[in-house]
């Protein structure tokens, strides 16, 4: 599923529900957050989610600015995807 998360989230966001199994066990059930018409109730969510222990929240806000780099050599996107195979 790690590979193709972003794929079973483009479903999710065109209202399908995705069943996450472990061989073959249902386990977990992806759905739409139509629910939530206010971010803020999403956030509160997360945030009892994270109390109890179930999730954890990122202590660090994503990077914003940082400039690119070029590099020669294959993409490290193929050397990511190599290495996993």
């Amino acid at each position: 599923m790690k590979n193709k998360l972003t794929y079973y989230l483009r479903l999710v966001k065109k209202n399908a529900k995705v069943i996450v199994t472990d061989r073959g066990t249902p386990v977990a059930l992806i759905e739409p957050a139509n629910d939530i018409k206010d971010f803020s109730k999403g956030e509160e969510a997360l945030a009892q989610l994270s109390r109890n222990g179930i999730i954890s929240l990122p202590k660090k806000k994503l990077l914003r600015g940082v400039d690119k780099i070029k590099v020669e050599g294959i993409p490290i996107s193929q050397t990511i995807l190599q290495d996993r195979e």
